[in-house]
């Protein structure tokens, strides 16, 4: 017993249209729906628009459509005589050889559904009426979860603790309808004249189950994919990963409460509407960024350009001497710039034009003065203290912690 395949892919064509009376999908679903009986339709002008009733009942004989994206099971007291999730028109026999009860094709639901079959078909031939009902193989949208008060996780980059309320949404797909149907939709919603299984239905209970799994799972969520090293352990990238996301929590749904192994359920992406952090953590936030724009090459760039405006300040201003003195502040900068040397007579040039060559000043003299004037640059410029304290962090004279105080306190922070 089985059904027979008429015609493959989409509804139309002349083998179609000469349908009389054949079932299929009602009018106006919610797009959330999963589960729904097929109807019968009647033709109009070749082309099926009249639906009388949901006697979702399968006889022999009887034909119908399945199209693409949806799914079909006929059940008997509960248990699965047939499964079709290849898209055609198709007809019940009871006697035909030909008649097959699973129609998967190469599908992604093929190697899914065979098990599946083995393990909830009906062990024999049926002899009451059998019902029909579609199930969605599309993207189900609109799935929303939220927070009512802040969840905890520990954050590897932030080497905290991290509290947030968090809102959002997920689509899901059905991967297996026999698990779903057989595990997870009540009995209410496979029987006939059965009610569409709406999952965003506020009085669907099964739906609303699926809710508070996911807000339980949303914890584990989060740190699962701000502590995998694939992601960059930033927290600012959950926002825009909807894809990544999406599979860190479908991993911590499955390993609390087996959605795809036990109803046949998956998550495909997520949509996060918003993250409010706790106030602790929007402090931590704030520093961080503090600490990325003078860290690797935003640090260097920075350095760089405090150096070229000093430059062209001493220019300006100083002169020559100015420069000499800029030069030695960025020499214990680092040597982010080389120190300008003050200009030297080559030995003997005086003498050889008659002019009287001065003293060299005395071991000891204008030494103390110049170290003073060192000393007062270093400490007026902020770039120069960094780069001491730099140097110091890596020589292991102080430690990171004093080296962030002092940066803070230098940058006025």
């Amino acid at each position: 017993m089985g059904f027979i395949q008429a015609f493959k892919g989409a509804i139309g064509g002349m083998f179609a249209d000469q349908w009389q009376d054949f079932l299929t999908i009602p009018n106006g679903l919610p797009q959330t729906a999963a589960l729904f009986p097929a109807v019968p339709r009647g033709t109009n002008a070749g082309r099926g628009s009249n639906t009388r009733g949901s006697e979702n009942v399968i006889t022999n004989g009887s034909r119908i459509l399945v199209p693409q994206g949806y799914g079909l099971i006929t059940v008997v007291d509960g248990r699965a005589t047939g499964l079709i999730t290849e898209a055609g028109g198709y007809e019940f026999n009871d006697q035909s050889p030909d008649s097959r009860s699973v129609f998967a094709s190469d599908g992604i639901l093929a190697s899914t559904v065979g098990m599946s079959w083995e393990r909830f078909k009906f062990g024999g031939r049926p002899t009451s009426q059998q019902l029909a009902f579609y199930v969605s193989l599309k993207e189900i949208p609109d799935n929303r979860f939220g927070t009512q008060s802040e969840i905890y996780w520990d954050d590897a980059y932030l080497n905290t603790q991290v509290g947030a309320i968090c809102r959002g949404s997920y689509t899901m797909r059905i991967i297996d309808p026999l698990l779903f149907v057989h595990n997870f939709v009540p009995a209410s919603f496979i029987s006939q004249n059965a009610p569409v299984f709406d999952f965003s239905d506020p009085d669907n209970a099964a739906g609303n189950q699926l809710f508070r799994e996911v807000v339980g799972s949303l914890a584990q969520a989060f740190s699962r994919y701000t502590n995998d090293p694939d992601k960059g352990n930033r927290i600012t990238r959950i926002q825009g990963d909807s894809v990544g996301f999406a599979q860190s929590l479908s991993a911590a749904v499955e390993e609390g409460y087996r959605w795809s192994t036990d109803r046949g359920l998956t998550i495909v992406k997520t949509a996060i509407a918003s993250i409010e952090y706790d106030q602790r953590t929007r402090e931590l936030l704030a520093d961080v960024q503090k600490a990325d724009a003078l860290s690797g090459n935003r640090s260097q760039s920075f350095l760089n350009q405090a150096a070229a405006r000093g430059v062209q300040a001493a220019g300006e201003t100083g002169g020559g001497a100015g420069l000499a003195m800029f030069g030695m502040g960025a020499n214990a900068a680092g040597g982010l710039v080389n120190p300008v040397q003050p200009y030297q007579q080559p030995p003997g040039t005086a003498a050889q034009q008659g002019q009287p060559q001065q003293a060299a000043p005395q071991q000891g003299q204008g030494q103390p003065q110049q170290a003073a004037t060192q000393q007062a640059a270093a400490q007026e410029d902020p770039v120069a203290k960094l780069a001491q304290y730099k140097q110091m962090l890596d020589q292991g004279l102080i430690s990171a912690e004093d080296y962030e105080a002092a940066k803070k306190n230098a940058l006025g922070l």
